[in-house]
């Protein structure tokens, strides 16, 4: 699954990044770090972006991104 799959309110821990490493270091020091739990908040009109609480932040990714983080349920 990833975070792309999570309704508003759902929780998942993060298992890992499938982003190019610059991006994936960037996402990293913004929280986005493999064992975290994330919570899918709300979203643009449109559905994209979704924002994402992580470690205390709201931080908005597009579908595109979201979609190469994988999770698990919590």
């Amino acid at each position: 699954m990833t975070l792309a799959t999570l309704r508003q309110g759902e929780s998942a821990t993060l298992q890992r990044l499938e982003l190019p490493e610059a991006f994936a270091h960037r996402l990293m020091q913004l929280g986005f770090i493999p064992g975290v739990r994330v919570e899918a908040a709300h979203q643009a009109p449109g559905g994209d972006p979704r924002v994402y609480r992580v470690d205390g932040s709201e931080i908005a990714l597009r579908q595109e991104t979201a979609r190469r983080l994988y999770c698990t349920p919590v």
